[in-house]
């Protein structure tokens, strides 16, 4: 039997093998409210070559409340018009829904359509607020509510209104919205959520199981303390609703056996209109918890204003050098004349730091002698692990016009960060040796995060991340390739026509 379900927490409502008819009904935000005599209809298909024993269907609902006692509506549960139960009292007077669970004879159910019909009485005094529904094969247990739960896990965007009130005080205030979205990929949605602001603001929330709404506390950058309630007016799937706001892209590392181990993609964002964040904790519907406390860059500049990040740079690795003259990969990054020598028209020098950083530009100043020997084209590369490259910058037939000359290259609009970079030179100006005397590196700290992964029933472990390159981030640097090709063919036509009109007028000249 394929998984049946009808959602009526989500908006709109999600389905599964069902299609629903409504008789004196209306959808609320998280709920169906049924009045007196109403009926809901659920028309399910059961594949002919399956034989059912028996199936579990599961009602979640909740009676309305009449004033200040428990309210009244009795439901009867009809089967292809075959009576379930009759005049079921569910559980009214609380907040929190009701599972009313159901052992349904495989002999009622038959191969094809079948039609389940909740029916409220019509002595109902007060209102039935219809949750969800499921029903599975005996054997499958709980298989409608996995899909229902990753169907619902697609909408992770989430926005609120909110309201606060001071303590042992009975008025709400309206406060700013909230929009937030948490997610590693685990199709789980949040059942608590915690954050900190840069500003020293806190808040700590705790949602009901359909999201519907939330419930929790505000420390206020003062230290006021307010109590802090939101209900839910927009879920999407990401990216929806995230346009115009910066959503933190991580791939993550999760640390254990020693070792850290790739463990996927981390999104956070948290708008509550009091700032960026800096903390933010979580726990999902499954008991997963974790932690993130965030290291945000500030401004990313162009090469000309980025700060010069060279005093955190190390050698690694390097194809060749003279090391027996002191003409060694490590003199590039020293303050002084001494140089790298290689020996072939061909080298390669890597460079590790001790945390990403986005480069957004690097300088190469050439070395005492042979200018033949200056490089001349080359690619920059950038790696988080050292093994897997991702081109940054690559360069054709440049020049240098002097010794100890220092240029400066410009990398893409939107650098993205790495911890290793190589500078893969692949021709000179001849010579059978190549040599620079200086690299500098410009770039800024990129966003990544500290903190603790832990899941349900296991201990903690370690857990960090580094920021992700957007795909608009790659499409940016892919047009910007592009328009830097384009330059580059235009000038070199500029200056061949220039070289023409100077021989053209030579000739004339002549004559």
């Amino acid at each position: 039997m394929q998984p049946t379900f009808a959602d009526f927490s989500a908006t709109p409502v999600s389905v599964s093998n069902a299609g629903i008819r409504y008789r004196d009904c209306h959808e609320a935000p998280s709920h169906l409210v049924m009045g007196a005599d109403a009926s809901t209809e659920l028309d399910f298909e059961v594949d002919g070559a399956e034989q059912i024993l028996e199936a579990t269907l599961k009602v979640t609902a909740l009676v309305s409340k009449l004033g200040g006692s428990p309210g009244h509506a009795p439901v009867d549960l009809l089967l292809n018009g075959k009576v379930l139960t009759e005049g079921l009292t569910v559980p009214g007077g609380g907040d929190l829904p009701q599972d009313n669970v159901f052992a349904v004879p495989g002999e009622l159910l038959r191969p094809g359509t079948n039609t389940l019909e909740i029916r409220t009485g019509a002595d109902a005094r007060s209102m039935l607020w219809l949750y969800r529904v499921t029903l599975d094969s005996v054997y499958e247990r709980g298989r409608s509510e996995r899909a229902m739960a990753a169907a619902a896990a697609r909408d992770t965007v989430f926005t609120y209104t909110t309201e606060r009130r001071l303590p042992f005080t009975s008025d709400w205030r309206p406060g700013p919205r909230l929009l937030f979205h948490v997610d590693r990929g685990e199709q789980s949605l949040p059942a608590q959520l915690g954050w900190r602001g840069q500003n020293g603001a806190e808040s700590a929330i705790s949602f009901q199981s359909n999201m519907s709404d939330f419930h929790g506390h505000h420390r206020a950058a003062d230290g006021t303390l307010a109590e802090f309630r939101g209900r839910v007016i927009g879920r999407g799937a990401f990216p929806e609703g995230t346009e115009g706001v910066h959503v933190h892209r991580f791939r993550t590392e999760e640390g254990w056996g020693g070792g850290w181990h790739d463990s996927g993609e981390l999104r956070i964002l948290v708008e509550d209109g009091s700032g960026p964040v800096e903390r933010v904790t979580w726990r999902d519907q499954r008991g997963n918890s974790g932690v993130a406390g965030l290291s945000v860059a500030t401004g990313r500049s162009g090469a000309g204003d980025a700060p010069d990040v060279t005093a955190g740079a190390t050698v690694v690795d390097v194809s060749d050098e003279f090391e027996e003259v002191g003409e060694v990969a490590t003199n590039l990054l020293r303050d002084s004349r001494a140089k790298w020598l290689a020996g072939s028209c061909e080298a390669t020098v890597d460079f590790a730091f001790g945390r990403p950083l986005a480069l957004t530009g690097y300088t190469l100043t050439t070395a005492n002698d042979f200018p033949d020997r200056d490089p001349r084209d080359w690619t920059l590369l950038g790696s988080q692990d050292g093994i897997r490259w991702t081109e940054l910058d690559s360069r054709a037939g440049e020049s240098f016009t002097g010794r100890f000359e220092s240029r400066r290259f410009r990398i893409g609009a939107a650098p993205v960060a790495y911890s290793r970079y190589r500078l893969d030179i692949t021709g000179n100006g001849g010579a059978g040796e190549t040599q620079l005397s200086g690299v500098r590196f410009a770039g800024v700290a990129s966003d990544h995060f500290s903190g603790y992964y832990q899941r349900h029933d296991e201990g903690p472990i370690g857990y960090r991340g580094t920021a992700l390159a957007t795909p608009d981030d790659a499409a940016e640097r892919e047009r910007t390739a592009r328009l830097a090709v384009e330059l580059e063919q235009a000038a070199r036509s500029l200056a061949e026509a220039a070289r023409s009109i100077g021989r053209l007028a030579d000739s004339v000249r002549d004559r």
